[in-house]
């Protein structure tokens, strides 16, 4: 009988499956937010100007490749890293995202960006909800995701050189980040049942899970934003 343990102090979680994931969405919404404060805050004081200025057309790739590296990064340093690092990272990381976003509030209307954040939300709480309640095992789909994402950075350098090309870009994006959302959801259920005998490991799980969930809204958000809006 497991009556009269006291299960913490093994370091075992006795959280459910469902908490679990709610907060590791919050810790995603909550990186959100600090990525659209600061970002208005770097718009209001004119920040901004000296993004446009000096890294227009070459900054959404360097995003790109930030990404990934952040996530093989911290996925890699999982067993090293201490919980208030992951969280450190995760927060630093949503900072400097700020940067690309506080140039948006002048190249597109408010108008624009509230419709694509709706659009954006309703594309990823489906997905989400649809990898959270499948069955299906989603890891098989990732090394065409990993692939379709190193060609998505693949075409970003080469449309420097090819105009026209933005809008296959973008739809390519909107796929391949639709079809992550529904892959990193399934997987907090995989880092849940992994690491539950490890209360540390399971929080640092949570936090690389809010990141990625945190870059597929990102990154879904802004190739709507280029395929549905037009700048000013």
């Amino acid at each position: 009988m497991n009556q009269g343990y006291d299960y913490e102090s093994f370091g075992v979680s006795r959280e459910s499956l469902a908490v679990y994931t709610a907060k590791t969405f919050g810790w995603m919404f909550l990186g959100l937010f600090v990525t659209f404060a600061a970002s208005v805050a770097m718009y209001f004081t004119g920040a901004y100007y000296y993004v446009l200025l000096s890294f227009n057309g070459i900054l959404p790739i360097a995003l790109c490749i930030g990404e990934l590296a952040v996530v093989i990064y911290l996925s890699a340093q999982i067993h090293k890293l201490s919980i208030g690092a992951a969280r450190g990272f995760f927060f630093l990381y949503a900072l400097l995202n700020a940067v690309t976003f506080s140039s948006i509030f002048v190249l597109y209307d408010v108008s624009s960006l509230v419709f694509v954040f709706g659009m954006t939300s309703v594309y990823f709480g489906v997905m989400a909800l649809y990898g959270f309640m499948t069955k299906s095992d989603l890891s098989r789909i990732r090394p065409v995701l990993l692939f379709g994402l190193v060609a998505l950075i693949v075409l970003a350098l080469l449309s420097l050189f090819i105009p026209g090309l933005d809008t296959g870009i973008c739809l390519i994006g909107v796929v391949i980040f639709v079809a992550f959302t529904a892959y990193d959801t399934q997987k907090i259920r995989h880092n849940y049942a992994t690491f539950q005998g490890n209360a540390e490991l399971l929080q640092k799980a949570s936090i690389i899970s809010a990141l990625q969930l945190y870059l597929d809204f990102i990154n879904l958000f802004l190739y709507l934003l280029r395929l549905f809006s037009k700048r000013n």
